[in-house]
């Protein structure tokens, strides 16, 4: 009997088929009398509609007297009107089959929701009433805030957090986007007070920004939308003081210690530039093939041939203000000085060398293929439109988004990686068990060492 001969189905991968056009369904824009700004945007596969009102104040607004008071003001605020209380708002949601929730960032606070199409006028009422009829009750206000000291105490066990609120504090210093959390004794401290405070200043018409996604013809929905706000008055709030930002050269490390800890968490991070800036593509490109996505250098090294941590990652983040580049992981604790030295490694190697055609490749064809994908849903759809609106970004940024990707080139992310990823005076934030790595974070700086409250010991 002849021997079979084994054959690989995997030897010859499919070439990857024509990316399909993104057809842009029409984009509606107005401005009611009173300054609320409207994006509507048809998209008619399932009868229903996602939306979301934003205003252009978020925790930075009040970050240097009460960190996450923004946060606090949007929870308690979608709790009660003074026409409904907190179960007869759930109970309207049902009836509707809607959802409802609300947030905040450092820029903005928003109510999200999403609901039938044929119900979406009293699901716009719902939403008006929240933005200009929260009556913040008092139970529900402490409600909240036992939550939310609750959350506080376990932050501070957490050493992603850890790492990520120091780092912030390195890079921004007295500026309002250094504080991501309050402390257990500003959350003690809150009063239901400053939360309609916040409000009465901050949630106002000529500062906020409606868009709606769905199944909807765009002047009918303009009509029950002008008919819901258009009574709603107040001013653009006054913008937050901005402060210097820190001088920071050189390396250095900044140690918090977490007594007991069996790994640690390592950050190093710059500042670096906002969406704004026509570097973002090309300094977004390099980052993917850094860091940012599963098959990045970082990940092959650290991860796949070395086996550190599971999940290393560089990313890029951008505020209205200032934007700041990260890298992080989880690695054990024998392994902090190796990690951080392939993380430099590999920072270094980044800047010295053009990438290949194929790596090239791959990470257009990656950065291309989610952004399509983030587009296939109504939120997907809604949350593009809104950071084109917020960030001011040129009308065409989405149509032309991956036209751009692919044009970019191995000298494009050269010059992102050599302008943006600044090895050379990169900060270090590790969180671990002083006794165990200290001596390793040493070998890449100065070190200062922090509590997990964040006092200097």
């Amino acid at each position: 009997m002849a021997t079979p001969v084994a054959t690989d189905s995997r030897a010859e991968i499919p070439a990857l088929g024509p990316e399909r056009p993104v057809v842009w369904p029409p984009r509606t824009r107005a401005r009611l009398p009173n300054g609320l700004e409207i994006v509507l945007v048809e998209s008619h596969a399932i009868p229903k509609f996602t939306g979301e009102l934003f205003f252009r104040s978020g925790n930075a607004a009040a970050s240097t007297a009460t960190p996450g008071l923004a946060s606090l003001t949007s929870a308690v605020a979608r709790t009660g009107t003074s026409a409904r209380t907190s179960r007869q708002i759930e109970e309207d949601l049902r009836r509707m089959g809607a959802d409802l929730s609300s947030g905040a960032g450092m820029d903005t606070s928003v109510i999200s929701f999403a609901g039938l199409s044929d119900h979406s006028e009293d699901v716009l009422r719902l939403v008006a009433e929240l933005a200009t009829q929260a009556t913040f009750p008092a139970d529900e206000f402490e409600r909240e805030r036992r939550q939310l000291l609750e959350g506080v105490r376990i932050e501070r066990t957490t050493p992603g957090f850890l790492a990520g609120e120091r780092m912030r504090k390195v890079l921004f210093g007295a500026h309002p986007y250094a504080a991501i959390s309050p402390s257990e004794a500003q959350v003690e401290a809150f009063r239901r007070e400053q939360l309609v405070e916040f409000y009465k200043q901050n949630y106002r018409p000529e500062d906020a920004l409606l868009i709606a996604v769905g199944d909807f013809q765009p002047d009918a929905m303009l009509t029950q939308i002008t008919g819901v706000f258009g009574g709603w008055s107040g001013a653009k709030p006054a913008p937050f003081a901005d402060a210097p930002l820190p001088e920071l050269s050189g390396r250095r490390v900044y140690f918090v210690h977490l007594p007991g800890a069996v790994q640690a968490q390592v950050v190093a991070g710059n500042r670096a530039i906002t969406r704004q800036s026509p570097d973002w593509l090309r300094y977004t490109l390099a980052n993917s093939i850094y860091g940012g996505a599963f098959n990045s250098r970082l990940v092959m090294n650290i991860r796949e041939q070395k086996g550190y941590t599971y999940s290393p990652r560089s990313s890029v983040h951008s505020l209205r203000r200032a934007g700041y580049f990260t890298v992080s992981a989880a690695v054990r604790n024998d392994v902090v000085a190796a990690s951080l030295a392939e993380i430099f490694y590999e920072l270094d190697r980044i800047r010295a060398l053009p990438v290949g055609d194929d790596e090239l490749a791959d990470a257009r064809n990656y950065l291309s293929g989610i952004f399509s994908l983030g587009l296939a849903t109504q939120d997907g759809l809604a949350g593009q439109l809104a950071s084109v609106t917020l960030e001011g970004l040129p009308e065409d940024y989405l149509e032309m988004y991956r036209q751009r990707i692919r044009a970019l080139t191995a000298d494009d992310v050269l010059s992102a990686a050599r302008t943006y990823f600044d090895s050379a005076n990169m900060q270090i934030v590790v969180v671990g068990d002083r006794e165990h790595i200290g001596h390793q974070a040493a070998l890449f700086g100065p070190v200062e060492f922090y509590d997990q409250q964040g006092n200097k010991i």
